[in-house]
């Protein structure tokens, strides 16, 4: 079914220009309806476990699949603080570039694998795990492969472009009896946990407007920006990017599903930048509870990663909120603000020790397919809703 979207030779240009020689996947089609979990998926994850570090010989074997910015300076890195994982095999469409970094990190070079012969991982014990890091138009693609292939799956987010490639990738995975995991960062860094831990135990008081605003400057000189600017391969424009922050703060925070969406979007006229895909979302959620999340995205302010919980007690702000390494957290109360201090962990590593962790004790992981696949799903409402100027009905 890819087969018409792989001939479009202006595919093959624009990924030359981003640095990969593989291609990408779209599928089109309805939105579908949105699922009502009978659990609330965005909820604080189990604490990371204090066991030490296992021995390499026991360690899950993970295959970073593309070698962007990404993946080479914030995922890669972060093994040396795994404790149930290790690196042990790469995909890329750039044969040096791969041979550079097994290098760095002790690969063997048999381990290197490229687009055309990925499914030949099914032959590698050593690989356990595939982290597909690739343009949003690809997730579905390499992820259903990998788990075809044999190999726990996780991907990074938004889990894909429409409704019907992440059902696909969640009925691969199970058809295999592999685990898929959503890699929302957040949900496994400590500050974000603390939010939602001092926000669910009524240290607030009662709950009643949060705020999230995620943005940042689309930079057409930056290759890793590229791709973001092409609609079938980034599915939306900021919403997709960095507009999912502010959605699932509003979910993991509340601990609870909207009911109902309103939304506009805005993108500068004459901006080639925003020919295909949006700069400017704003977008309001209305829960059972009666809370209200106010949230924005966009690639047209100054960077931006901000959580705002106002309770009738109190008032919390966490700002960075999802930055790579640093965050703050505040608590104002009765006109005084106070810094919490936690201490700061590798969300990176978290997450990728959350999956090898599962699949060891054979447990759901805390962000499954299912999480993915209603971020898109009310992703899609949220541009409904923009698109027809009225209220939606989840």
């Amino acid at each position: 079914m890819f087969d018409s979207f792989r001939k479009e030779l202006s595919r093959r240009h624009l990924l030359h220009k981003a640095g990969f020689s593989f291609m990408a996947v779209g599928v089109t089609g309805a939105i579908g309806y949105i699922i009502k979990p009978s659990r609330t998926l965005a909820q604080a994850a189990p604490a990371p476990s204090k066991e030490p570090s296992l021995p390499p010989e026991k360690k899950l074997g993970w295959a970073v699949v593309g070698l962007g910015k990404f993946a080479t300076e914030q995922i890669m890195p972060s093994f040396a603080e795994c404790k149930r994982s290790k690196l042990v095999a790469l995909v890329s469409g750039d044969r040096s570039k791969a041979e550079k970094y097994a290098r760095q990190y002790g690969i063997n070079s048999k381990n290197i694998y490229n687009y055309q012969n990925y499914d030949n991982l099914r032959n590698n014990p050593e690989v356990d795990v595939v982290y597909i890091i690739l343009p949003n138009g690809m997730h579905a693609e390499y992820s259903i492969r990998g788990a075809k292939a044999g190999k726990h799956v996780m991907c990074e987010k938004p889990m894909a472009n429409t409704v019907e490639e992440c059902q696909a990738m969640i009925d691969a995975a199970k058809k295999a009896n592999r685990k898929l995991m959503i890699a929302y960062r957040a949900q496994y860094e400590p500050y974000n946990l603390a939010a939602i831990q001092l926000t669910q135990s009524g240290k607030l008081g009662k709950l009643k407007v949060v705020t999230s605003d995620h943005g940042r400057i689309l930079d057409p000189k930056d290759p890793a920006d590229v791709w973001r600017m092409d609609k079938k391969l980034a599915g939306g424009g900021s919403l997709y990017d960095i507009g999912i922050y502010s959605l699932q703060a509003a979910r993991y925070i509340t601990g609870e599903e909207p009911t109902e969406i309103t939304a506009f979007t805005y993108s500068t006229p004459g901006d080639p930048r925003f020919r295909q895909v949006e700069e400017n979302v704003n977008f309001t959620l209305r829960f059972p509870s009666g809370v209200l999340a106010n949230c924005t995205s966009s690639y047209g302010y100054s960077t931006t990663k901000r959580i705002q919980v106002f309770g009738s007690e109190a008032v919390l702000e966490l700002d960075p909120a999802t930055d790579y390494y640093q965050h703050r957290l505040y608590i104002n109360r009765n006109n005084r603000r106070e810094e919490q201090n936690i201490e700061e962990k590798n969300q990176f590593a978290l997450e990728i020790d959350h999956l090898s962790e599962s699949i060891m004790t054979n447990k759901q992981p805390k962000t499954p397919g299912e999480e993915g696949l209603q971020d898109v799903k009310l992703m899609n409402l949220i541009y409904q809703a923009a698109r027809t100027g009225e209220k939606v009905k989840v």
